[in-house]
């Protein structure tokens, strides 16, 4: 069979067995995957061509049980504008997705212990104004002049079988901020951050960012402080209630009495 041949050779899928259409074919190491089932792994897992079969099937497996955690979540606060971070604080779990159904698109339900980290970071770009002359070419200000774009970044390092981080971008459209000609036209680096503070959009998204990462760090604390003080040897105590000498329970009541003790 010739090259031409080898290209449009059918190809089958070696997740659902179905036959692979022209450009529907994603590669894995030891097979094929269509694009139907390729839609089907996390939006955040990055290493399918290093991908067994074994594997994918596995973590198929997984995005299957996912779909019980979505139905049994219990929104309690969203943070964010367009992908959003969503959290049932009752139940110690979060997802990250900018879908507005997120029963059909089965984002990753994770537990506020699953975060090992949140790093919240800004990217700067800059873009120089130019105009034309009376020849009608594009020539630079003298001094030059610049417009600056911001984009904001919310990177979630989690534990996870299957990806390690979920990294996405809180604004739409970069933030821009032209700074006036007057006194001068290019800012001295020194005052980059100054200058964009004072933009009520470029404050919007940063406020935005801080308040995600106290959030995802603040309940991965208030996780890992609760088991820690569920591991600790309990004290025998005087119940002030019954006065019998008790070992409070979990919720620091009596074991007779059923009264809070201290």
């Amino acid at each position: 069979m010739g090259l031409f041949g080898k290209l449009f050779d059918k190809k089958e899928c070696a997740i659902c067995g179905g036959e692979i259409g022209l450009l529907g074919n994603r590669k894995l190491e030891d097979g094929n995957m269509c694009k139907h089932c390729a839609a089907k792994l996390s939006p955040w897992f990055a290493d399918r061509r290093q991908s067994t079969v074994a594997q994918i099937e596995e973590q198929l497996a997984y995005r299957e049980a996912n779909k019980e955690k979505v139905a049994a979540f219990n929104l309690t606060r969203s943070l964010g504008k367009g992908t959003k971070v969503l959290l049932d604080e009752d139940s110690c779990v979060f997802m990250v997705t900018d879908s507005r159904d997120p029963i059909e698109d089965n984002p990753d339900v994770l537990a506020f212990s699953d975060v090992t980290g949140c790093e919240f970071d800004i990217d700067e770009s800059e873009d120089e104004i130019t105009y034309r002359n009376k020849e009608g070419k594009e020539v630079s200000y003298n001094p030059p002049r610049y417009r600056y774009l911001y984009d904001f970044y919310i990177t979630i390092n989690v534990r996870n079988p299957y990806f390690d981080e979920i990294r996405f971008k809180l604004n739409g459209a970069s933030v821009e901020i032209t700074p006036p000609a007057v006194g001068g036209s290019r800012r001295k680096p020194g005052l980059v951050r100054i200058d964009a503070e004072r933009d009520p959009e470029y404050r919007q998204y940063t406020e935005m960012g801080e308040e995600i990462k106290a959030v995802l760090m603040g309940a991965r604390q208030q996780v890992r402080d609760e088991a820690a003080a569920a591991a600790a040897p309990k004290t025998a105590v005087t119940c002030p209630n019954c006065g019998a000498t008790t070992t409070p329970d979990a919720s620091g009541c009596c074991e007779y009495c059923g009264g809070v003790v201290g």
